[in-house]
């Protein structure tokens, strides 16, 4: 069957697709929890247009609702250097609640390789 995502990759099947993906862990220090799921639903998906974004994804652990894990597949990792430097990801942050504390001992940025789906 051929998605979006397929077809992002030069029609290459996600099966043998390398992509990189970027993965934010970040734990809520402060009550604000749904404050920021509504953040992320709410949010003004500049990422979307940008060269070589595939899609993203936020998860919620079931056993731990103050941590939040933001994943986002790229062709290659140069794509997504490229958005982290630019002035689009710094506005994509502007809604961001106000107020909000992260535990900073549980923050953390991992990078992988996608190896199949």
């Amino acid at each position: 069957m051929q998605t979006a995502l397929t077809t992002e990759i030069q029609d290459t099947p996600l099966s043998t697709a390398t992509l990189f993906v970027a993965l934010s862990r970040f734990t809520v220090a402060n009550g604000m929890e749904a404050e920021v799921r509504q953040a992320f639903i709410d949010r003004p998906r500049l990422v979307e247009g940008t060269a070589g974004f595939v899609r993203m994804e936020v998860l919620n652990p079931l056993d731990d609702p103050r941590e939040f894990w933001l994943m986002t597949w790229w062709r290659d990792e140069p794509s997504f250097t490229a958005w982290h430097r630019s002035h689009l990801h710094h506005e994509s942050h502007q809604g961001i609640p106000k107020g909000l504390r992260l535990d900073p001992k549980a923050t953390r940025m991992r990078y992988f390789e996608h190896v199949c789906s």
